[in-house]
Order: C-alpha cells, then sequence, then structure tokens
C-alpha cells in the first residue's frame, strides 16, 4: 500500500512540475514562459559531439600570439561566426610580447648536468611533436647572464624568506630555485628580486605536480619527469595588459614606454624547468637540511644551499610587437541596441592547449552556434550579444585589457555585464563574479543538470561543498543552505579589465575538479591527452554551454535585470567582519609571540631543535577604526532594501529602460578614482588581486592588504575609501 501512495504521490509530483510555471528572475509570467521555451531551443541544438570536433580543429597546431597558427584559429573563427549569422570582425592590437633566443642553464666545469630544456614528443600524443612550438621559457623575464650560488627557497612566498633569515641564509646575489605552486608563478621572481637574488628557476615538484599525484602522462594524468609549465611572470598586479601602454588601447600608433620603463616587466632572469633538470640541481645544494613542509618528492633530501657549486644562468629575448588578433561577433538588440551583453573567452595557447583555452573557447562557440540558430527560427535579443575570442591571454591578458582600454568610455556606458570562461572540464560548478548576480546565478545553476549525476550542478556543488566541510557545524550550515554563493574575483583570467578596471559587473565560469593533471601550458596539453583525462565524451563542454548560454540569454532578454544587491551587502558585510577579527587575530597573536620572544621562550615554543633564530619584536597592532566603514555599511543595507522595492515596482509597472541602465551602471560608483595604492589601474575597492598572490583574490584589498603589511596608517586611510565608495553607491541606489 505504502509503495503504491508514494509512486502515485510522485505521478501528482511530477505532473504538477510539469504544468507549473517556472519563474525567473528578471522576468514578468508571460516573459517567462517565453525564455523558458527559448532555452529549451538553445539546449536543443547543443552537441557534445561538435564540441569535440571544435577542441580537435582549434587544438590541431600550435597557435600563440603572433604566430602563423594564431592568425589562422582567429580567421577560422570569424568564419564560423559569420556561417551562423553574426556580424563578426577581428580588431587587431599590436602588443609586446617576448619570445626567447637564448637559453642556457648549466654548472660551469661540470660536464655530467646537461639539462634538456625540452619536452619530448610522445607516440601515444599526435601533436607533442609539431613544429612551431614555443619552446619552454617564463614570458617578461628579463635578459640576463649570470652566475652565482643557489639557495633552495620552497614555493618562494614572502613567509619562506621570512625562514630563510631566521636560518641565517640569505640570497642577495643569488640565483634561487622555487617549486610551482601554492601562488602565481610570476610572485616567486617577484619575491626573489625583492630580496636581492639575481637569478630565479621554478620547476614542478613531483609531489606537486608528478608522480606524488598519480599516474604521469601518458599512462595516466599528472606531469611526468620532462613536463614544463611555462607561463607569464609579469607583475600583472601592477596592471595587466601591454606592458607599453597602461590605460590605453595598444593600438598601431599608441604611445608606447620606453621597454626600461615598464614596471610590468621583471628584472632578473627566470627560467622554467623540469623536475628532470632540477634533480641534478637540488642534489648539489649544502647547508641546512630543509624544513618538512619543504620537502618535495623527489629521492633526494632536500636541503637549503648554499650550492657546492655556481650555476650560470643566461637568458636572452627577441623584444617585438606582434599582432593581436581579437575576434568580435555582435547580434544586434531588437528593443536595447545600446546594451550589450559580453561574452568571451581567449582562443590563443602556449602550445596547442586543447584544455587551455580551447575547451572554454569549444563551449563558447558552441553557445553561438545555438544562438544564430534561435536567429534564424526567429528569435531576436531584446539587447545586444557581443561575442569575443581574445588573442594574447596567455602572456598577461593582453587582448582583452587593450580592447577594454581602447573601448572603455562606451563600454562603461553599454556593458550589461561580462561573463567569461576558460579552460574546462570534468566535475563540479566553479563560479566567480559580482555578487549582485548571485540570486540569478543560483537559479541557473538549479536548472542545468550535471553530466555524470543528473542531478542539477548547485545540488552536486552543494553535495561536494557539505562533505568536505571541516566541521559539522558548518556541514549543517551547508547541508541547509539553498542559494548559491559565488566566489570573488582575482586575477589570471579576461574578466579582470571588465570589472576592476571599469567596474562592470562581472561573471567567471567552468567546470572542474575531476579533471586533475600535469599538462598545464606544456605540449601535452592536447587533443589526446583532453579526450582521455578532461572531459571524455565531451559532455561539460554542454554543461558550461547551458551555464553561460543562459545567462547571456537572461540578461538579453530579462524585463528588468536581474540585480540583487541585498546580496552584494550581506557579502561585502561579510567582508568587513573578516576585517575586524582579522586585525584582532593580528592583535593577540602579536602579543603572544612578543611575550614569548621577550622571555626567550620562543625558542622552545616555534623551533624545539633549536634550528632557527627567534624573529624580531614586532611592532603592537594599534587600534583601527572601522566604524566610518561600519556607518556606511548601515546606510547601504536600506538603500539595498530601497532598490529591491524599486526593481519589484519596475517590474510590475513596465517602465524599464532608465532603470535597467541605472542597474548596470550601479557598480561603477564602488570604483576608486586614485585606485589601489601603488597599483592605480586595480580602481574596484572590493576585489582585485593579492599584491603577493597574483591569481588569489584580496577582498577589500587597499584595507586588507594594508594590515596584512602592518601599514596601519594606510589600513585606516583605506577604509574611508571604501567606505566612501559604499556611501556612492548606497546614494545611488536610494534614486532609484
Amino acid at each position: 500500500m505504502r509503495k503504491m501512495i508514494g509512486a502515485g504521490l510522485l505521478c501528482f509530483v511530477l505532473v504538477q512540475s510539469s504544468t507549473a510555471q517556472k519563474q525567473i528572475s528578471g522576468f514578468t509570467q508571460p516573459s517567462a514562459a517565453a525564455e523558458n521555451k527559448t532555452e529549451q531551443q538553445f539546449d536543443a541544438a547543443l552537441s557534445a559531439q561538435h564540441v569535440g570536433e571544435t577542441i580537435k580543429e582549434l587544438s590541431a597546431k600550435p597557435h600563440h600570439v603572433g604566430s602563423p597558427g594564431g592568425k589562422a584559429v582567429a580567421e577560422d573563427i570569424v568564419a564560423k561566426y559569420k556561417s551562423w549569422g553574426w556580424d563578426a570582425r577581428i580588431e587587431t592590437y599590436q602588443v609586446l610580447f617576448p619570445t626567447p633566443t637564448t637559453r642556457v642553464l648549466e654548472i660551469p666545469g661540470n660536464k655530467n648536468y646537461k639539462p634538456l630544456l625540452k619536452e619530448p614528443a610522445l607516440k601515444e600524443d599526435a601533436t607533442s611533436g609539431q613544429e612551431g612550438q614555443l619552446p619552454t621559457y617564463n614570458a617578461w623575464s628579463a635578459d640576463g647572464d649570470v652566475t652565482a650560488e643557489l639557495v633552495f627557497v620552497n614555493y618562494g612566498l614572502p613567509g619562506d624568506y621570512d625562514v630563510l633569515a631566521r636560518m641565517g641564509i640569505d640570497v642577495k646575489g643569488k640565483i634561487v630555485i622555487a617549486k610551482y605552486g601554492r601562488s602565481w608563478r610570476g610572485i616567486k621572481p617577484k619575491v626573489a628580486y625583492e630580496h636581492g637574488a639575481i637569478g630565479c628557476i621554478i620547476y614542478s615538484d613531483p609531489k606537486d605536480d608528478g608522480y606524488g599525484q598519480g599516474d604521469v602522462y601518458p599512462k595516466g594524468a599528472f606531469k611526468n619527469e620532462y613536463g614544463v609549465q611555462r607561463g607569464s611572470v609579469m607583475d600583472m598586479v601592477i596592471y595587466p595588459g601591454d606592458p607599453l601602454t597602461p590605460n590605453i588601447g595598444a593600438t598601431e600608433n599608441a604611445k608606447r614606454l620606453d621597454r626600461s620603463e615598464a614596471p610590468t616587466i621583471l628584472k632578473i632572469p627566470v627560467l622554467p624547468i623540469s623536475y628532470h633538470d632540477a634533480q641534478p640541481l637540488l642534489e648539489m645544494l649544502e647547508g641546512p637540511v630543509a624544513p618538512g613542509e619543504w620537502r618535495g618528492g623527489l629521492p633526494i633530501t632536500y636541503h637549503i644551499g648554499y650550492s657546492k657549486e655556481k650555476v650560470h644562468l643566461k637568458l636572452a629575448f627577441n623584444w617585438q610587437l606582434q599582432p593581436a588578433y581579437d575576434v568580435i561577433a555582435m547580434i544586434k538588440g531588437s528593443e536595447y541596441p545600446d546594451e550589450w551583453v559580453i561574452r568571451g573567452n581567449h582562443h590563443d595557447a602556449w602550445v596547442n592547449g586543447a584544455n587551455d583555452p580551447i575547451s572554454g573557447q569549444a563551449a563558447l562557440l558552441e553557445e553561438a552556434k545555438a544562438i544564430g540558430q534561435l536567429v534564424k527560427n526567429g528569435w531576436k535579443p531584446k539587447r545586444t550579444l557581443v561575442y569575443c575570442a581574445w588573442d594574447a591571454e596567455e602572456p598577461g591578458l593582453l587582448g582583452s585589457t587593450e580592447w577594454v582600454e581602447d573601448h572603455a568610455a562606451e563600454l562603461q556606458q553599454k556593458a550589461v555585464a561580462y561573463i567569461n570562461s576558460d579552460g574546462n572540464g570534468r566535475g563540479f560548478l566553479e563560479a566567480e563574479g559580482s555578487h549582485a548576480l548571485e540570486t540569478m546565478m543560483g537559479e541557473i545553476t538549479k536548472d542545468v543538470t550535471d553530466p555524470q549525476t543528473n542531478i542539477s550542478v548547485f545540488d552536486r556543488l552543494k553535495a561536494r561543498e557539505t562533505t568536505t566541510a571541516s566541521t559539522s557545524k558548518t556541514k549543517k550550515e551547508l547541508f541547509g543552505k539553498n542559494t548559491l554563493s559565488l566566489g570573488a574575483m582575482g586575477s589570471g583570467s579576461d574578466y579582470s579589465a571588465f570589472i576592476q578596471h571599469l567596474g562592470i559587473p562581472s561573471l567567471s565560469i567552468g567546470f572542474g575538479g575531476e579533471n586533475e593533471g600535469g599538462e598545464y601550458h606544456s605540449i601535452y596539453d592536447s587533443y589526446d591527452d583532453y579526450r582521455r583525462f578532461k572531459d571524455p565524451g565531451f559532455n561539460y563542454g554542454v554543461a558550461l554551454a547551458k551555464t553561460t548560454g543562459r545567462a547571456v540569454l537572461r540578461l538579453a532578454d530579462a524585463d528588468v535585470l536581474p540585480f540583487d544587491f541585498k546580496n552584494l551587502y550581506k557579502t561585502v558585510n561579510g567582508y568587513t567582519t573578516e576585517l575586524m577579527t582579522l586585525t584582532d587575530n593580528m592583535r593577540e597573536s602579536t602579543a603572544m609571540e612578543n611575550e614569548l620572544i621577550k622571555s626567550k621562550q620562543y625558542d622552545l615554543a616555534a623551533d624545539p631543535m633549536k634550528k632557527l633564530a627567534a624573529p624580531a619584536v614586532k611592532e603592537e597592532v594599534p587600534f583601527i577604526d572601522f566604524s566610518p566603514l561600519q556607518n556606511a555599511l548601515a546606510a547601504f543595507e536600506k538603500s539595498c532594501a530601497h532598490a529591491a522595492e524599486a526593481w519589484q515596482k519596475a517590474l510590475q509597472s513596465g517602465n524599464t529602460q532608465q532603470f535597467n541602465e541605472a542597474l548596470y551602471k550601479a557598480e561603477q560608483q564602488l570604483l576608486s578614482d586614485n585606485g589601489l595604492p601603488r597599483r592605480s589601474w586595480y580602481k574596484h575597492t572590493l576585489y582585485a588581486p593579492g599584491f603577493y598572490t597574483g591569481y588569489g583574490v584580496k577582498t577589500m584589498p587597499g584595507i586588507r592588504e594594508a594590515i596584512e603589511q602592518r601599514n596601519w596608517t594606510e589600513a585606516q586611510q583605506q577604509i574611508q575609501v571604501d567606505a566612501a565608495a559604499i556611501q556612492k553607491l548606497s546614494n545611488y541606489l536610494d534614486k532609484l
């Protein structure tokens, strides 16, 4: 009997859910019905097989910026757009892009050390032996010819140098060797230079990215002993884009800095190597044994240094301007042609780039194809769609940044939002972005089905977050949560110029977590690797297209744009609580550490082996006045409630055009005219890459980094700056 009742109830629920009208934020009931129909037609036009074919086609040859392959990929993408009915063109920028002419790494007088500085072709990987591959190097390294003793600096982060100092190890005048990981790669030579090093070598340790994680390529997904991670070491935390044209587009006749004046180009030579080439260098290090947490997975005893023999590092580069081909495709809006919904993914790669970036580019192109079919069937977007394939992302977000700087005034008038993707693979939803868009993205992620589990991508992400939570209290909270939390945006992909320079609402979306491997920026980032280890069946390419495609379609056709500033208030209020807690914790820990140091108990407490010298007594943490921020937040909470009421009235009245324009320009109120201290290009007061994290975000960065760096005067100044920005947004919302 119970089974029969259950089956009847299930049948009733299914009938009810199939006939009930699904509500979508920003849409009236009739509009929501039309939107649901459009999304169903959009989904039907997506093909996993076609995503795979696109990945294979666009990753068939090396296609870095300035290469024949790069131009061919851009022209191929333009042709695709035109065949689908889009108005497509290439916008070209002239950007600086160094490629190596000399790479020497040797131990003078030791003929036994013969580094390969090259990745071998594999019979299991059809494209790994092609002509035209960029050699293994770090773009924006300085030219240099240096010979010095070697020092192992762990991951090369500021805290690692504190440990070295307490060990009595000085890197001044030395070459350092650092492990990839724990930060963006460009931070490692930056910090080394700040400490007086004259050269930097970076390698991937097998504990982090190799046989310590799983079978290595081609048997498994992880980095083999010859794999090398190419990549930019530009100081992007100062500004991204072409180093010679900050704040302006790198057009042919743009006024350019002299290269010696460009602050984002490093001052010391930097070279990435494989763990095959790194092991002999690490083996010749003497001095203290490395702390336990510093030791990697190679079958050696890890020492700090100095090395018993000197190392010679010589690098030279061809510093030339290269054309960057940005593909821009548009479908004009039928009602609001001067309101733009922008979608982007880069197309350039360090080598073949099947995963990074072609997997994301293939999903974007699948969306564009499906949208073209919708238009042919009679659908017209209310707002203009702008789909972009960026060039020169890998060297430092050059293509997108130059386009944004070139069109800055127009974009601040017209851009409703920018939706980004990059590499994509099997696994869980990864979503970052403007927190006023959380409600919209929460609804979308509940509507998209995960290909492996057949539950929504929202529920799958929630299940992982719940099961991996560290405490039972957190697990319970996450289990009861029914809203999506967007991550904050740092850097490392093409959204940076949109949100952090111009204040354009932005999203960055992808899937991953079950696509780990060591192919990143190597010759093995290939179609063969991707189809085996990243997204077999290419189903997560479709999942990405459904997720980002819905964001595009809903922003394009919403009656009232789905911005929910109450979510933004909750987020910023949380950031403020974090900052206050950070300050209190620093005050307590500083007092305790100083007491231990003064009583000479620090050695025993922190270093029972007494290998390290006690640190110096720190300045006590003074009182920091957060009241300006708290007062601004109190006003902001009321303004968000007012904005929500105005939003509902606009939806009901249908008088929306001016209201919508005010909504998408709201985030621009959070920009600071002077930008962040020492890096004025970054103007958003809430989100920026960390000065010593690179890709990793710092929220309310002006305040947070001043506190972390114990610059108390600047922290107080930045509290005033952020409070003024929040108050400005409050005043703006009050007028809705």
